[in-house]
């Protein structure tokens, strides 16, 4: 495992941030820290690529998690990004939150 791209993102509320768009063919996992979040808060995370080089890229996974999260470090499943894709956070409901992120390659 590498740790392949890190950092804060103090998120705007209603904005999608891109964490990372990264164009190697790799299976990558994102944590995300959302110790920050309380009652009121909700936050989006995802992946999108596409399935073929020049394919258009869609969503591949969104997870959402809303108030205080019980286990807040936060863990992807691995995804497969064959060429390469993006990887985003969104918090849609609450008071902007600043979320630590890391992304991890498996290979």
């Amino acid at each position: 495992m590498i740790v392949e791209s890190s950092g804060t993102q103090t998120a705007v509320v209603g904005t999608e941030h891109t964490l990372a768009s990264p164009t190697t063919a790799k299976t990558r996992a994102l944590l995300v820290d959302v110790a920050a979040m309380v009652a009121g808060d909700t936050v989006e995370l995802r992946f999108s690529g596409p399935v073929l080089t020049g394919d258009t890229s869609r969503l591949i996974l969104m997870s959402t998690f809303s108030g205080v999260v019980v286990a807040p470090h936060i863990q992807s499943p691995p995804i497969l990004l064959p060429q390469g894709g993006t990887v985003t956070l969104k918090q849609t409901a609450g008071t902007a939150r600043a979320f630590p992120w890391a992304i991890i390659t498996l290979d």
